[in-house]
C-alpha cells in the first residue's frame, strides 16, 4: 500500500478521492492491524515524508488506541495489548524517535501517541522504561526534543492515574518539569511546555505538597511563572495556580498574600488571557469555601477544626474593590456574542461567588460603589453599578438587602424603559430578574413587592419585551421569577388582573422576527410556561382559552411544506416549544376535575398533532413530544387506550433510539406513565415492551443513565398488570439480579457513586412494583425463591453505609413490600437477614419524614408476617 499518497488523498478537497482514501486506509486496518500500525508510525517517523501525511498518520494511530466510547475504548485497549510483541517495541521506538524530529507538527502527534500508549500499557505494568527514557532526553539538545519531551510528560500524566507511577518516579518527573519552568531556561517554548505540564502533574505531586520545602519550591516556581515575560507562560502559570487552589486548598494560607498580590497586579496591569485567569483563581477559591461551609452548615464553634480557613473574608477589604474595577472594562458589544467572556463578566461572576462566601459582610462594601456610579453619564458606570448590585443578590440575608431593594426598586424600573443605553437596560433587567428569584416569594418575611407597584412591575417588564432581543430576553427572565414567586399564593394571585395582558404579550413575542436572537423566543416561551403553571383557579378558563391558540401554532408549523435545512432546524425548534408548553397546559388543566373535562374535548386534536410530530426527524422534538404525551396519557387515564394502535410504533422506535439516549430515557419513563393510566389494558402491548427493554438492558452500546428507569419501568408494568407479569418475571429477576450484584462493592468518584445510587434505585423500584403486583393473587409462591437473594441485597446497600436518602426510603419500602406481599413466607428470612433489624430501626430514628413513614409502615408488614 503506497502509504504516503493514500494519506495525501484523504486530506484532498475532492469529495470523492477523500472518501476512496478512507476506505483503502479501514479496508487494511480490517485485513492487517500489524501491518497498518507500523506503516503509520513508519510514516511519522521518517523525515522524508510530507508533514502533513506524518501529522494525520499520527492521529490515526492514536484513534486506534482510544475512544470517547467506553465500550469501544475497552476494546481497542484489548486489541493493542494483544498485538505481536516486536510491532509493538518497534512501534513504540518509533515514537520515541519522532520526539527529536524537527517538524513540529510530527513531535506533537507523537507526544500524545506515546501518553495514549502509556495509559493502556504502564497499569499493566508494561513499558517500564519510559519514563526513565523520556527523563534522559529532558537533558538532551537541541532544545525542541526538549520541548517535545516535556509536552510528552504533560500528556502522560493526564492520561494514567497517580497510583500507577512510583514516587520516586514522580519526584524525577516534577523535578524536570520544575527545572524546565524556571526563569534560568532560556528558550520559552521549553518553559511554555514545562508549565502545562506541570498543571497536569499536580494531581501527582500529593505527597510533595504534604513537605513543607518542596510545596514552598513548587509554588515558588509558579509564582515565577507568573511574571514571565511570555503571556502564554504567565496564562499557563496561572491555570495552575488554579488547578492548585482546588487541588491543595488547605494547604495554601502561607501563600495567600503572595498570591493576592500577584493576582491583583495581573487584573489591573496584564492582558486579557492572564487577567481571567489571575480571576478565576479567587472565584476557585470561593467554589471551595462554599462547598465547605455548605457541607458543614452554620454549627460549628469557633474552636472546632472546620477545614475553611475563610480566605475570602480576610482577603474582601481589597478583593472587592479590585473586583469592582473590572466591571468598569465592558467591551462595547459584549452582548451580542453567545458565547462572550471578558474581563468584566469573569469579574462580576467572581464577586457574585465572593457574597455567597462572605453573605452579610459583602454588602457596605459595594453600597458605596453603586451610590457612586449608578446615575453617571457614562454608560459603563450604570452599567457597572447596576451590574454588581445584581451579582450581589444571592448570599447575604433578606434583611440586610431588602432595605436597598426597596430604595432601588423604582430607580431600576425607570432606568429599564428610560435608559439611552441598551447594555445598561439589559443588566437592568437581569438584576430585577434576580431580586425577583432571591427576594420574592414566600420563603421571605416582608414582600418587595405590593398591591402598589405590582402593575409598575408587569406595565415596565411588559414593555421591555418589545426591546431589543438582549433586553426582551431578560425582561421575559425577570418575568418568570415574577410568576414563581406566586407559586403558592392559594385561591388567588397578584398576577390574575393582568393574566391575559402577560400571556398575550408572551405570544407576540414568539412572533417577533428577531425572536431568535439573544434566545429570546425560547425565553418567552419559558417564561408562559411557568406563568400558566403558578396561575391559580381563577384564571384556569383563560389557560382553556390558550390550548386552541397552541394547538393552531403546532399545526401550522407540520404542514408539509418543503425547508431548507435552516428553515426546518428554526422549525424544529419551535415545534419542540410549541410541545413543552402544550405539556404544562395538559398538566395544569388535568390537574383538577372542573377543568379536566373541559379540556379532554381536545385530546384527540392534541394527540393527532404529535403524532405527526413524530415524523420530523428531531431529537428534541422527539423528547419534547414525548414528555407531553405522558402528560396527556396521566390526564386521560384509561381512556388513552384509544391512541395506543397507532401510537405504539413510536414508542417502539423511541424505546430502540440509542443514539440520543435522552429520547430512549423519556420514551422509558412515557411507559411508566401510560402503565399508571391504562392498567391491565396496557396488556397487548407489554410483550413488545418487556422485549425490548430487556434487550436495551443487555446492550452494551445504551448509554448507562438509561438502565435505571429501565428497571423502575418493570416496576410500573408489574404494578399495571397484577399477575400477568407471570410470564416476565423469571427474565426481570434474572436482570435485576446481575444489576443488583453489579450495584454492591463498587468504589469511586462522586459521579459513580451518585449513578450507583440511581441504580440501586430503579432496582428497589423495580422490586417494590412486582411485590406490590403480585400482592393477594395466587400466584405469589412464585416470587419466594427470589426473597433470599433480595434480603442479601438489601444487607449489601446497608453495610456499605453509602446510600443517600432516596436509596433508603425505597429499601425500607421494599422490606415491607416483601413482607406484606410474602406474609409468613417471608418472616423467618428476614429474621435471619444479618442487617434488616438494624436499617429498620435505623430508618425509624431518620429525621426524614419521607424515610420515617416508610419506617413504620415496613414495620408494622413484618411485625404481622412474623405474628401469622
Amino acid at each position: 500500500m503506497e502509504v504516503t499518497q493514500v494519506l495525501l488523498n484523504a486530506q484532498s478537497i475532492d469529495g470523492a478521492v477523500r472518501k476512496n482514501a478512507e476506505e483503502s486506509l479501514k479496508h487494511f486496518q480490517e485485513q492487517n492491524l500489524t501491518g497498518f500500525l507500523l506503516l503509520l508510525s513508519g510514516e511519522l517517523v521518517s523525515e522524508e515524508k510530507p508533514v502533513e501525511t506524518r501529522k494525520l498518520a499520527g492521529l490515526i494511530l492514536k484513534n486506534a488506541l482510544d475512544a470517547k466510547d467506553q465500550q469501544r475504548k475497552v476494546e481497542l485497549v484489548q486489541r493493542w495489548l494483544s498485538l505481536d510483541g516486536n510491532a509493538k517495541s518497534q512501534i513504540k521506538a518509533g515514537l520515541l524517535k519522532t520526539l527529536s524530529s524537527p517538524a513540529s507538527d510530527a513531535r506533537s502527534t507523537a507526544s500524545q501517541v506515546i501518553a495514549k500508549v502509556a495509559g493502556i500499557e504502564l497499569p499493566h505494568k508494561q513499558w517500564p522504561e519510559l519514563v526513565g527514557s523520556l527523563l534522559s532526553n529532558v537533558h538532551q539538545l537541541p532544545v525542541h526534543a526538549k520541548q517535545a519531551t516535556l509536552e510528552t510528560l504533560g500528556y502522560l500524566c493526564e492520561e494514567v492515574s497517580p497510583d500507577v507511577i512510583d514516587q520516586d518516579q514522580v519526584n524525577k518527573i516534577l523535578t524536570a518539569v520544575v527545572q524546565g519552568m524556571s526563569a534560568s531556561e532560556g528558550n520559552a517554548d521549553v518553559r511554555l511546555a514545562a508549565t502545562r505540564a506541570l498543571y497536569n502533574a499536580l494531581g501527582f505531586a500529593q505527597a510533595n505538597f504534604s513537605n513543607d520545602m518542596e510545596r514552598d519550591y513548587l509554588m515558588r516556581v509558579v509564582c515565577e511563572a507568573t511574571l514571565s515575560p511570555e503571556v502564554r507562560i504567565r496564562q499557563a502559570a496561572f491555570e495552575c495556580l488554579v488547578s492548585i487552589s482546588s487541588t491543595y486548598y488547605e494547604k495554601l494560607a502561607p501563600y495567600i498574600q503572595d498570591i493576592f498580590n500577584i493576582t491583583a497586579k495581573a487584573v489591573r496591569e496584564d492582558e486579557e488571557p492572564v487577567a481571567l485567569q489571575a480571576i478565576e483563581f479567587w472565584s476557585s477559591i470561593c467554589d471551595e469555601e462554599i462547598d465547605i461551609l455548605e457541607e458543614y452548615g452554620g454549627d460549628f464553634t469557633g474552636d472546632s477544626d472546620i477545614p475553611c480557613f475563610y480566605f475570602i473574608k480576610q482577603a474582601i477589604p481589597a478583593l472587592v474593590p479590585m473586583l469592582l474595577e473590572t466591571l468598569l472594562k465592558q467591551e462595547e458589544d459584549q452582548d451580542q456574542d453567545e458565547g462572550a467572556w471578558n474581563i468584566a463578566m469573569a469579574g462580576g461572576t467572581c464577586l457574585g461567588l465572593v457574597a455567597r462566601t462572605v453573605g452579610d459582610d459583602i454588602v457596605p462594601l459595594v453600597v458605596p460603589f453603586i451610590e457612586e456610579n449608578i446615575t453617571k453619564q457614562d454608560w459603563r458606570q450604570r452599567e457597572a453599578a447596576t451590574y454588581a448590585f445584581g451579582s450581589i443578590l444571592e448570599g447575604p440575608s433578606p434583611a440586610k438587602l431588602i432595605p436597598l431593594v426597596n430604595v432601588a426598586l423604582n430607580f431600576m424600573l425607570s432606568a429599564l424603559t428610560k435608559d439611552p443605553n441598551s447594555h445598561v437596560k439589559d443588566t437592568t433587567a437581569w438584576t430585577l430578574g434576580r431580586i425577583f428569584e432571591f427576594l420574592h416569594g414566600s420563603a421571605v418575611d416582608s414582600p418587595i413587592i405590593t398591591q402598589a407597584n405590582c402593575q409598575q412591575i408587569v406595565v415596565v417588564l411588559l414593555q421591555s419585551m418589545k426591546d431589543t432581543p438582549n433586553v426582551a430576553e431578560k425582561a421575559c427572565g425577570a418575568l418568570y421569577f415574577l410568576a414563581q414567586g406566586y407559586e403558592e399564593v392559594g385561591p388567588s394571585s397578584p398576577l390574575t388582573p393582568f393574566f391575559q395582558e402577560i400571556v398575550q404579550s408572551l405570544l407576540t413575542v414568539t412572533h417577533r422576527e428577531d425572536a431568535r436572537e439573544s434566545r429570546l423566543r425560547t425565553a418567552a416561551y419559558e417564561t408562559l410556561n411557568e406563568v400558566v403553571r403558578c396561575s391559580t383557579d381563577e384564571t384556569a378558563p383563560l389557560v382553556l382559552q390558550l390550548v386552541p391558540v397552541i394547538i393552531m401554532e403546532l399545526h401550522n408549523t407540520v404542514e408539509g411544506q418543503k425547508l431548507s435545512s435552516d428553515e426546518r432546524e428554526k422549525q424544529s425548534e419551535l415545534q419542540g416549544l410549541l410541545c413543552g408548553c402544550l405539556q404544562v397546559i395538559i398538566q395544569k388543566l388535568g390537574s383538577s376535575e372542573s377543568t379536566k373535562y373541559l379540556f379532554l374535548q381536545y385530546a384527540d386534536q392534541i394527540m393527532g398533532l404529535f403524532l405527526s410530530v413524530f415524523a420530523c426527524r428531531s431529537a428534541t422534538v422527539h423528547e419534547e413530544a414525548m414528555l407531553a404525551i405522558g402528560a396527556l396519557a396521566y390526564a386521560t387515564g384509561p381512556d388513552f387506550v384509544k391512541y395506543m394502535p397507532e401510537f405504539y410504533r413510536y414508542l417502539e422506535m423511541g424505546l430502540q433510539n440509542f443514539e440520543e439516549y435522552q429520547v430512549c430515557a423519556v420514551t422509558v419513563g412515557v411507559v411508566g406513565d401510560i402503565c399508571r393510566a391504562l392498567e391491565e389494558k396496557v396488556v397487548p402491548y407489554c410483550d413488545g415492551i418487556m422485549t425490548q427493554l430487556l434487550k436495551n438492558l443487555s446492550s452494551n452500546q445504551l448509554h448507562r443513565s438509561v438502565k435505571p428507569p429501565i428497571f423502575s419501568c418493570f416496576g410500573d408494568i408489574a404494578l399495571a398488570v397484577g399477575e400477568y407479569f407471570e410470564k416476565y418475571l423469571m427474565w426481570a429477576m434474572s436482570a435485576l439480579q446481575s444489576a443488583a450484584e453489579l450495584s454492591t462493592h463498587t468504589t469511586g468518584d462522586d459521579e459513580l457513586i451518585e449513578y450507583i445510587n440511581t441504580l440501586r434505585n430503579g432496582i428497589l423500584e423495580a422490586y417494590s412494583g412486582i411485590f406490590q403486583g403480585f400482592k393477594n393473587s395466587p400466584k405469589t409462591q412464585l416470587l419466594i425463591p427470589y426473597a433470599p437473594h433480595i434480603l442479601q441485597f438489601l444487607d449489601g446497600i446497608y453495610m456499605e453505609k453509602d446510600m443517600d436518602d432516596v436509596v433508603m426510603k425505597t429499601a425500607i419500602g421494599v422490606l415491607g413490600d416483601l413482607a406484606d406481599t410474602l406474609g409468613s413466607h417471608a418472616a423467618s428470612l428476614i429474621q435471619q437477614s444479618v442487617s434488616s433489624k438494624d436499617f429498620l430501626n435505623e430508618c425509624l430514628s431518620s429525621e426524614d419524614v419521607m424515610i420515617k413513614e416508610s419506617a413504620e409502615w415496613a414495620k408494622l408488614a413484618i411485625s404481622r408476617a412474623i405474628s401469622v
